[in-house]
């Protein structure tokens, strides 16, 4: 629904093009603040060899679900979706039926290749709006989610949903149905932005759906927030912040807008230019979202991501750790075998995908070579989102203690400079002068440094540079 197109303040990196995932949000440059020059890239420690670790890839225990229906198209949404209207939607409107009934022949003929086939440990559903769509449809996918893959009794089984698309009696059944975490499509807090962004909901709706929630009891809910929408301030951002903050969702989303083309943003406005914010603004926005959730007691698990203990989305996490997972309907994405497809984003290019599926003709489990640099690039990219951090002894185990040493050197002036952080085997944050000592021994890098992370919220503003500095030392 949002989460590709709403962006935390890391970017598309231009030095090296990457097929993610949908539902990956990642594409706002922030300008470079380190004024300290970056350290030659060592082009001897590339990766130019497939390691054994990685010539086994396990089976996925998570799934995405595209429900692609919405009410309308916002003004900067660039996703496959299908408009169905004001009116609310029934099961016997062709235009959800059919779909489901194609995204059910999708998971039917979709048969997994691996040895063992564990149970689902997180379902996602994702759109679109899904919760536009009938908990009898919602209860068909699962049933034949269960019936192909099985699913844990204890499985996270998370939907975005949008304020005025649900009553309690809807929540209730889809809560019967295993259903228990809530994504909540806020936005924002104001009358205007909402109007301003085409979104089908108000003000009025936001409250209600709030309200919905606690009345039945949903525990796990998380709210999405946008920041650096056209004409907004930072009085507006910090109202909504606090307002967020007051309602106490278990999870909160903060993504910065991404003006794309073929939107009506893309034609009425351009990034950095006023009513837009620009990069310094969009910066302010990011560190005051950090500052207030996290003095609020929200843990800053992720770029983008903020919760209570114990509330990180699990279904994230497979994305950020780079494990295998399905996707499932209109322009999703899966990432199996180490290879990363996706379905067409048009209606009838998927359905030829699919009778293609049940014909034989799609290689559903991957068919490409496995490339190895893409492989790192994307381990250390999904890392450095988290506040884990790179696990530097894991990663030199899959790729050698070289390429280690050349992302220390690289990163040695942002080391310096406070945007990276070096941590010890117990998680303790080294002083630069301390890994400026290890620095002069290769051998000692290995041992003595267990992670890197980027700081928060000054090197999650710096991500995009960082990263590239990361795929020019991998893939030179």
């Amino acid at each position: 629904m949002l989460k590709s197109t709403f962006n935390p303040i890391l970017s598309t990196f231009p030095t090296k093009p990457k097929k993610l995932p949908t539902k990956f949000p990642w594409r706002t440059t922030i300008t470079n603040t380190c004024t300290q020059a970056p350290q030659p890239v060592y082009q001897n420690a590339s990766v130019t060899t497939p390691p054994p670790l990685h010539q086994h890839y396990p089976p996925p225990t998570s799934v995405y679900v595209h429900l692609p229906f919405c009410r309308k198209r916002c003004h900067y949404c660039d996703f496959p979706i299908v408009a169905l209207g004001s009116t609310n939607p029934t099961d016997t409107d062709p235009r959800i039926s059919n779909y489901i009934e194609l995204l059910q022949r999708e998971i039917d003929s979709t048969r997994s290749s691996f040895d063992t086939s564990p149970p689902l440990e997180t379902v996602f559903f994702g759109g679109g709006t899904p919760s536009l769509v009938s908990p009898r449809m919602i209860s068909s996918i699962l049933d034949r989610l269960r019936v192909t893959f099985g699913v844990c009794e204890s499985a996270e089984i998370s939907m975005e949903m949008d304020p005025g698309t649900f009553d309690d009696r809807k929540v209730k059944d889809l809560m019967g149905l295993g259903v228990n975490r809530v994504s909540l499509g806020v936005q924002a807090f104001q009358e205007e932005l909402l109007k301003g962004c085409g979104r089908a909901h108000g003000i009025k709706e936001v409250y209600e759906a709030i309200e919905i929630l606690g009345s039945c009891g949903v525990e796990n809910w998380s709210v999405d927030l946008i920041s650096s929408l056209p004409h907004q301030t930072p009085q507006m951002w910090e109202e909504s912040l606090r307002l967020t903050i007051g309602a106490r969702p278990k999870h909160v989303s903060v993504y910065d807008l991404q003006v794309e083309q073929g939107t009506k943003f893309g034609v009425l406005y351009t990034p950095g230019e006023f009513p837009l914010p620009c990069e310094t603004q969009s910066a302010e926005f990011y560190k005051m979202a950090s500052r207030m959730l996290t003095d609020a007691g929200y843990k800053h698990y992720e770029i983008s991501s903020y919760c209570e203990d114990g509330y990180e989305c699990k279904h994230n996490y497979t994305y950020w750790k780079n494990k295998p997972f399905y996707g499932f309907g209109l322009g999703s994405a899966s990432y199996l075998n180490g290879i990363r497809f996706s379905r067409p984003r048009k209606m009838k290019e998927y359905m030829g995908y699919v009778e293609n599926l049940e014909n034989g003709v799609v290689d559903y489990n991957g068919s490409n070579h496995v490339d190895v640099k893409d492989l790192a690039v994307d381990i250390v990219m999904l890392s450095l989102r988290t506040e884990r951090g790179l696990d530097l002894r894991s990663f030199a185990e899959a790729f050698g203690d070289a390429l280690v040493y050349s992302l220390c050197k690289v990163y040695q002036p942002y080391i310096e400079s406070g945007h990276v952080i070096c941590l010890d085997e117990e998680r303790r944050a080294m002083t630069a002068d301390e890994f400026n000592t290890l620095f002069l021994n290769e051998d000692e890098i290995a041992k003595e440094i267990s992670y890197i992370r980027l700081s928060d919220p000054d090197g999650f503003l710096l991500s995009n540079e960082l990263i590239s500095l990361a795929f020019r030392v991998i893939d030179p």
